[in-house]
């Protein structure tokens, strides 16, 4: 399967839910070929990972990140 390029970005509006963040973000860490994390205080922490990986991998992250509770999780791929 070809490998595509992947934005994510990902709100957390919650601190108690950047652990289960950081746990999925590890796991998949092979992927990850760029990590910034933006401290802000009215919402929380906004996240932008790039990724190098098929399409089911970026899908299976977002949903990931999409389920959890106080997190919001949007994706973006290249053509």
């Amino acid at each position: 399967m070809e490998n595509r390029i992947a934005i994510l970005g990902i709100i957390v509006n919650d601190r108690e839910a950047s652990s289960a963040v950081n746990d999925l973000l590890h796991q998949y860490g092979a992927y990850i070929i760029g990590r910034m994390g933006i401290p802000h205080q009215e919402v929380g922490s906004i996240i932008t990972i790039v990724l190098s990986c098929p399409v089911d991998v970026i899908n299976a992250l977002s949903g990931k990140l999409g389920r959890l509770q106080n997190v919001q999780v949007k994706s973006m791929m290249a053509k």
